[in-house]
């Protein structure tokens, strides 16, 4: 029985690990385009940068590196037993989650409100290069954005089976691989911010 439980364990490792690789790899597909068209438009990406809400991203930068806190504390919780406190930190997660996700809204409203789109008018006239930042910044931000919301709805079910009994001290491993796809969430955005919100 101990035997199949490690076997089952290690699968769930095994696969979870894969899963976070080919997002990885998508992710990374993104930020080696946004490479190759900064160095053919550095200028017109800069300007671009600079219409970038600097206050909204390091808002979600802090919000999300707080949530995978909250997350990796869940799984030391879970191991000692204290299941109160898994379910607070991680309805602490969600709750950093959907304020993130809040905080793009507005974010995104703000920005196609002054015309900062893909083929806005704005943008038919002028460089190219600008057109190509935003359209490059939605599509990346838009991605992640359906990714944390993905990872609320995990999230949750796992809340409502550590509530059930179903997820404790000695059977944790989607607790565990849940938090590990939160932390991916949260990396992923640690190489957005640079990219669109500092760049130079």
């Amino acid at each position: 029985m101990i035997r199949k439980m490690e076997k089952e364990y290690a699968g769930a490792k095994l696969g979870i690990w894969l899963f976070l690789f080919t997002e990885i790899l998508l992710f990374g597909g993104l930020f080696l385009l946004y490479a190759t068209y900064l160095s053919s438009y550095p200028r017109e990406f800069a300007i671009a940068g600079r219409e970038m809400h600097l206050g909204f991203g390091t808002a979600n930068t802090i919000l999300l590196i707080t949530s995978s806190l909250f997350a990796a504390m869940s799984v030391t919780a879970v191991q000692q037993g204290e299941i109160r406190k898994v379910l607070n930190l991680l309805g602490a997660t969600i709750i950093c989650a959907m304020i993130f996700l809040v905080n793009k809204y507005f974010e995104w409203s703000s920005e196609i409100g002054h015309g900062f789109y893909p083929d806005s008018p704005r943008f038919s006239a002028g460089p190219i290069g600008e057109a190509l930042f935003f359209s490059l910044y939605y599509l990346t931000t838009g991605l992640h954005g359906f990714h944390v919301l993905a990872g609320v709805g995990l999230l949750t079910v796992v809340a409502l089976k550590v509530r059930r009994g179903a997820i404790h001290a000695g059977d944790y491993v989607l607790l565990e691989n849940s938090a590990l796809y939160w932390h991916l969430v949260d990396l992923i955005w640690i190489f957005i911010f640079p990219l669109y919100y500092l760049v130079l």
